[in-house]
């Protein structure tokens, strides 16, 4: 008697607000990680630009700068925190969050790097967070989805693959004719790239953190094609936008995480 009185929608309610705060908690984390990750690996590439090719000019001497390294290993504690907040909320509430990347490398620039913050980008940080709260505090509920196959049909829909074609060539246009001519003095060359591929990184991520739930849930999907080649695309996203972010001009690290939040979400 009393189990029928259980009211099945406020279960799901629950349990849709119990996995949306966890995807919060962990966005904010990431935020966090990701935001200083900035500043480390950027304090690793002066280091190791004194003492040879800049990673801006082509070099590669930063691979064997531990800070650096120390730095990649804080952003990949970041992303693995945003991916599995992806995992438990609608990609609309983690997305947003990533605004708080901005005020923490922000703050750091300013302590570390001597980049000092002018009333104009204090502005443009506030309506960030102001835009970014409210997009969350209106975040819709996630299209429940039982299976990789199911995303599948949603990212080959003719609107989304028109996008994606889009999205591709203009990445390519930018990394091939902008970047070697336009790339050490406009810093939108590399946010640009950041951005777009970064939108079709979110489709990808989001895609493999659910076949990963799907899977520890009991419903296998590591058999599933697809699954693979949303991993691929994920991974093929995640390493172009990290070569592109360490090839930012000088003095930019303070720009770079603002202008790259705002490109990327418009893109997404």
């Amino acid at each position: 008697m009393a189990a029928s009185l259980v009211n099945p929608e406020a279960i799901y309610v629950s349990a849709s607000f119990d996995d949306n705060l966890k995807g919060f908690i962990l966005a904010a984390v990431s935020g966090v990680f990701i935001g200083s990750s900035f500043i480390i690996k950027k304090l690793g590439l002066q280091r190791a630009g004194a003492s040879g090719t800049r990673a801006s000019s082509g070099g590669y001497g930063y691979l064997k700068e531990p800070l650096w390294w120390i730095g990649m290993v804080t952003m990949i504690v970041g992303e693995l925190a945003n991916f599995v907040a992806y995992v438990f909320a609608p990609a609309v509430l983690v997305t947003p969050l990533g605004a708080l990347s901005i005020i923490v490398s922000a703050i750091l620039a300013h302590f570390f790097l001597k980049e000092k913050l002018q009333k104009m980008g204090i502005l443009g940080c506030v309506l960030c967070i102001v835009g970014s709260t409210l997009i969350v505090l209106h975040a819709p509920s996630e299209l429940s989805l039982t299976s990789v196959e199911e995303i599948w049909e949603l990212a080959t829909q003719p609107a989304f693959l028109l996008y994606t074609a889009s999205a591709i060539a203009v990445s390519l246009l930018l990394i091939l004719y902008f970047e070697p001519r336009h790339g050490q003095t406009n810093i939108m060359v590399y946010v640009g790239i950041c951005s777009i591929i970064g939108s079709l990184t979110v489709m990808s991520i989001k895609a493999v953190g659910i076949a990963i739930k799907l899977t520890l849930e009991g419903s296998s999907q590591v058999a599933c094609f697809q699954t693979w080649v949303f991993v691929m695309v994920a991974i093929t996203c995640v390493i172009t936008q990290l070569n592109y972010l360490n090839k930012e001009p000088p003095g930019a690290t303070f720009c770079v995480p603002k202008l790259t939040f705002l490109g990327f979400s418009k893109a997404r």
